[in-house]
């Protein structure tokens, strides 16, 4: 049965992703990369694509022709991307690989889910509910983005944990740590949940559990530390906020107390209004603010309702004269429920507290759908003798993320259409023969094309068709370039290639400077500036 189910539930994400294209009358096979309003998309991807080929990128991939001291990535760490290296390298990469491998990957974890936590049928009701009504789950499998594989890789840690606390095993708390950790070096703020494995060793063997996972914690810091520092490339301005941590060296432990209460309130503020935007237009960022905190507060009352039921059970104990681990034996089920929802609400408060003080709000906003996700997964497993949590956030999730999910940009996976996929080919075709990666002392900047984000031309301001990147030969790589980057240093520029926007005055410099031109149409322009210019 419990096979069974888990087969059933891993359905689930597949059936959601064809509902869905259907309903828009496509199918999985007709989304398209290449039409996507989503830059990250464009950088992941090609990396991957890189590295499949050859190890890693054979130029450069960053920000204003910033570079990764070691090997080419950008400004992520390339342990996030791990997942699809592995299925790039079992069964190529194209443009449908890192869909395909999103559903794939959730299907996993769904069928890990079960496996381990081994719901009921009404918890695995409620959990499919919930699921489809949480739209973001089927927008990222539809995309280049590589949020699923935090969800999956979150959800089945704490299934594990789940199937621990009912029965504690050695390997299990092992693959914990590792677990945990590898979420660590994938995205830094992942750190919070390698707390709950060394609390629980902690509690298993003290003092030797205490120090085996303070080594596991340092062991892991200093491995992400190595990662950030020598394979990620400088992004166009600093993706953490450290001017609350720098008042306390300036004006001490009150000013920089103060500093950081003065930036809550106002970060606190604007976090407030986004969810008011939210209500009144749709504002994606605004959405998951109250997504977020819809299941925090679910948290928070299911955790505070086993903590006093645990109270009174350990008082009526006590007034019968009975031994307090009678109790314990006997409420282990909520005592192991407990632990978790303590640790949720620990993470989603400490990952709050971050996004106020370090993230940028509007930036930042995506990264909490990785604890929303994980959320859902863990509603059911709580008393589900009433069904009030679930109506509550499903229809927070129906209204934020269905009825009001209406700007394209955050919402609208995207499809082929005929026009962009001539021009891709057509610049495929035209770049496989014009460009050739240099085999030497890679990865180099001679194999790296410039991106211009924007230029000016005679009809106003205008934004790149990068998109049509996605058609660079494999092993290429991309730095995102400022207009005004380029401008100051154009005589000075490192990068072999540059692509432009036709008809800017970064493409009449281009001219005027006697650069190769490899090929353009209405929207882009691709020179030859390095060797072979």
């Amino acid at each position: 049965m419990t096979m069974a189910k888990a087969g059933l539930l891993a359905l689930l994400p597949l059936l959601c992703c064809v509902v869905y294209c259907a309903s828009r009358g496509r199918t999985i096979g007709q989304v398209y990369l290449p039409n996507s309003m989503w830059t990250d998309e464009l950088f992941y991807y090609k990396q991957v694509e890189g590295a499949v080929g050859f190890g890693y990128p054979q130029g450069y991939f960053g920000y204003n022709e910033s570079q990764a001291l070691k090997l080419s990535f950008g400004a992520w760490s390339p342990v996030l991307v791990c997942p699809w290296l592995l299925w790039g390298m079992f069964f190529g990469w194209n443009l449908m690989s890192p869909i395909i491998c999103n559903i794939f990957l959730m299907m996993i974890c769904c069928f890990f889910y079960v496996w381990m936590v081994k719901p009921a049928w009404k918890q695995l009701g409620i959990l499919a509910l919930l699921f489809c009504l949480y739209t973001p789950f089927v927008r990222y499998m539809l995309s280049g983005m590589p949020e699923v594989i935090c969800f999956s890789v979150l959800i089945c840690f704490y299934s594990l944990t789940v199937n621990y606390l009912g029965r504690e095993k050695g390997w299990k708390l092992a693959l914990m740590f590792v677990m945990s950790g590898t979420m660590t070096l994938m995205r830094p703020y992942l750190f919070l949940f390698l707390l709950l494995p060394a609390y629980l060793w902690v509690k298993k063997d003290r003092w030797k559990g205490a120090i085996g996972s303070i080594i596991v914690m340092a062991v892991t810091m200093g491995l992400y530390v190595c990662v950030n520092h020598y394979l990620v490339a400088e992004y166009f301005y600093p993706l953490f906020s450290t001017d609350w941590g720098t008042a306390f060296s300036e004006q001490g432990v009150g000013g920089g107390l103060l500093y950081t209460l003065r930036k809550l309130r106002s970060t606190g503020i604007d976090f407030c209004l986004y969810i008011v935007e939210a209500f009144r237009s749709g504002m994606a960022a605004g959405a998951f603010f109250a997504g977020y905190v819809a299941v925090l507060c679910v948290f928070i009352v299911e955790g505070l309702r086993d903590y006093l039921a645990l109270r009174q059970r350990r008082r009526e104990k006590r007034m019968t004269g009975g031994a307090l681990a009678d109790v314990d034996s006997e409420d282990k089920p909520r005592v192991n429920r407990l632990i978790i929802e303590i640790h949720m609400v620990f993470s989603f408060a400490a990952m709050l507290l971050a996004l106020l003080l370090i993230y940028q709000l509007y930036d930042g906003s995506k990264h909490l759908l990785t604890f929303i996700a994980t959320g859902i997964f863990l509603v059911p497993l709580m008393n589900t003798r009433h069904y009030k949590k679930t109506v509550f956030l499903g229809l927070t999730f129906a209204f934020f993320y269905s009825y009001m999910a209406v700007n394209p940009y955050d919402y609208q996976v995207p499809f082929v259409t005929v026009e962009r996929q001539e021009s891709v080919e057509k610049w495929t075709g035209v770049l496989e023969e014009g460009m050739h990666l240099k085999a030497e002392d890679v990865p180099s900047f001679d194999n790296v094309v410039i991106w211009v984000t924007n230029d000016e031309t005679e009809s106003g301001g205008k934004g790149s068709q990068w998109q049509l990147l996605y058609s660079l030969p494999e092993g290429f790589g991309i730095s995102c370039c400022l207009p005004e980057y380029v401008i100051e240093n154009f005589d000075t520029l490192k990068c072999g290639y540059m692509a432009t926007i036709t008809d800017g005055s970064i493409d009449e410099m281009c001219r005027d400077a006697g650069y190769r031109e490899l090929y353009h149409d209405s929207s882009m322009v691709l020179y030859a500036i390095g060797q072979d210019g």
